[in-house]
């Protein structure tokens, strides 16, 4: 099941992954118009590419290890780490040990909806 705009009740179990690179999955956990919950599953190795986007999103480590890259400037982040990417910011990762990561957008992200 995919997620609707402005649910309410949004459980786990009950929204499907879609496959979104090698090795990564995500799953849209809640939106509105005004701002969008995502979970982001990435295997030991996988590269969320560098882009940006015209959005500001805020991103929570929940558990592995990543190498971020944001504005040029590299770090490696750990569980309850924190990242605040503001729009036109380029950034990305690779995943040096399998984890989760849950981003905050804001605005929604439509690209991630339409089909």
């Amino acid at each position: 099941m995919k997620t609707t705009k402005n649910n309410i009740w949004n459980f786990h179990d009950a929204i499907d992954a879609e496959v979104c690179g090698e090795g990564v999955e995500r799953r849209i956990m809640a939106y509105s118009d005004e701002m969008m919950c995502v979970e982001n599953h990435f295997a030991a190795g996988a590269i969320g590419a560098l882009h940006h986007h015209p959005h500001t999103q805020i991103t929570y480590i929940v558990s592995g290890q990543f190498e971020f890259t944001v504005d040029g400037e590299k770090k490696i982040v750990n569980p309850g780490d924190v990242l605040l990417k503001r729009n036109s910011i380029e950034h990305g990762c690779v995943c040096l040990k399998e984890g989760i990561l849950l981003d905050i957008f804001q605005p929604m992200r439509e690209d991630f909806v339409e089909n």
